[in-house]
């Protein structure tokens, strides 16, 4: 290296890339060099907005010695061609959800990641978020008792407002994005439900078309049985205009809940008094992925997400659309 970590970004098929090209260039330690993408999905435009180099050809962009790293972008179906090309070129990755579209798929992604050594980071920034870090230490440390029930929701009017045409048009499109308001939208909660209740056994899923402006899923509810017993629920929808995007926890000594307008934590075992107490001691977020990422690569800093968690991810997601198109509850491991 350069005294920088030197990036391609792999496509901007994602509505986040350009975000992350703009976190990348805000970074002391990274230097944005060149765009891969096919035409359709918006990359040579980004390296025009963001004035580097942009090809096409990918492989030529792997074999490059001026790049250490990568940021995939890629529409979810390629995930596991590029990273694989990626990571047997030994290039740090750093990827969008999901990993990939089927646990088959994420399985090559982590042979190659081990093999070549890199530093691999997907992009699931709730597990930075503080509040939710309150809500694991809570979990861990008891104070709420043995968890009964959970549910996480996120919502929002993308398919009632017809968001995704042009370069975002595959996000409705089943053979490239895996799905539609579950899959993209519904990994954050599919995520955060099972990190803090615990290894989900059992997934149950209704998901359905609610709003006809794609020919993709707009709709969901999941409901997991949790090895500890409990039960959660994750909603996510592409059809809805407001409301909170709900987080709740229930414990058999008291609940934790954000979304309406705030926080909500009772404790019996803390009591009020210990409670303002404990929150006191609250823990602070941590650094977003990418930061994570690039201190890796960096300083070899540990990173608080690994990828089998995005493996994780996968498999629970994979588990609900096979619920939904059977009828039938799939248990875990797949």
């Amino acid at each position: 290296m350069n005294g920088k970590v030197r990036v391609a970004m792999l496509s901007f098929a994602h509505v986040h890339a350009d975000g992350y090209a703009k976190q990348a260039k805000a970074n002391e330690h990274v230097e944005l060099v060149a765009v891969w993408d096919e035409e359709e999905y918006g990359g040579k435009q980004g390296a025009e907005r963001h004035e580097i180099e942009f090809t096409t050809d990918l492989d030529a962009l792997l074999a490059r010695d001026d790049i250490d790293a990568v940021i995939v972008n890629a529409i979810t179906s390629q995930h596991t061609e590029v990273m694989v090309k990626a990571a047997n070129a030994g290039k740090h990755i750093f990827t969008e959800k999901a990993l990939a579209i089927t646990v088959e798929e994420c399985d090559p992604i982590i042979e190659a990641v081990e093999k070549a050594g890199i530093k691999f980071m997907i992009s699931l920034p709730s597990r930075a978020n503080a509040d939710l870090l309150l809500a694991k230490k809570i979990v861990e440390d008891g104070v709420i008792g043995n968890l009964t029930f959970g549910r996480g929701r996120v919502a929002h009017s993308g398919a009632l407002d017809k968001w995704f045409s042009g370069p975002s048009a595959w996000f409705a499109d089943k053979k490239r994005a895996g799905g539609g308001g579950l899959f993209d939208l519904g990994c954050h909660r599919m995520d955060v439900v099972p990190w803090l209740m615990g290894k989900p056994v059992k997934v149950t899923a209704l998901i359905n078309n609610l709003a006809g402006a794609y020919d993709i899923d707009d709709n969901s509810v999941t409901l997991f049985e949790f090895e500890n017993k409990a039960l959660g629920v994750v909603d996510v929808s592409w059809v809805h205009r407001s409301g909170p995007n709900m987080l709740e926890l229930y414990g058999t000594e008291g609940s934790f809940v954000l979304g309406h307008g705030g926080m909500h934590f009772q404790s019996r075992k803390l009591g009020e008094d210990g409670v303002k107490e404990y929150l006191e001691k609250r823990p602070q977020a941590v650094p977003a992925p990418m930061i994570q990422w690039v201190n890796a690569i960096v300083n070899d800093s540990p990173m608080t997400i690994t990828i089998q968690d995005g493996r994780n991810l996968t498999e629970v997601m994979q588990a609900a659309y096979i619920s939904s198109e059977t009828g039938k509850a799939v248990s875990l491991p797949l």
